[in-house]
């Protein structure tokens, strides 16, 4: 099982929310490195300084994959069977397989993701 992790998650750990920084301790003690995309960065990083310091001691531990051609396309298909608008939350449901974790705080959105993508993610609420 592996930590997937949306912006709502990266904002979390940014505001020292202990449950989500327990979660990704607890991924990294077991040897599991947790997972997102470079939108997903983009969507919760707001500059250097210290209010983004947690974060950046985050993302330290974090693979952050990129938003490439190959996983745009793959997230707009995705889109297209679901009927769903946002292409960072589709590819973010892409990076997940079988049995993952995605720490989210828009669970509903990568159910229905999730759903159309035939993944069994366990979605846990930041």
């Amino acid at each position: 099982m592996r930590l997937v992790l949306d912006s709502g998650a990266l904002i979390a750990l940014e505001r020292h929310d202990r449950a989500m920084w327990r979660r990704l301790k607890s991924a990294l003690l077991g040897g599991s490195v947790p997972v997102t995309h470079g939108g997903v960065v983009g969507q919760a990083w707001r500059g250097t300084g210290p209010r983004q310091a947690s974060l950046c001691r985050a993302l330290a531990g974090i693979e952050v994959r990129p938003l490439d051609e190959a996983l745009g396309r793959a997230a707009g298909e995705l889109l297209g069977r679901s009927g769903d608008a946002d292409a960072s939350d589709a590819a973010l449901v892409l990076l997940a397989e079988d049995g993952d974790q995605i720490a989210t705080s828009d669970p509903d959105d990568l159910e229905r993701l999730a759903a159309s993508a035939g993944r069994h993610v366990e979605l846990v609420r930041t």
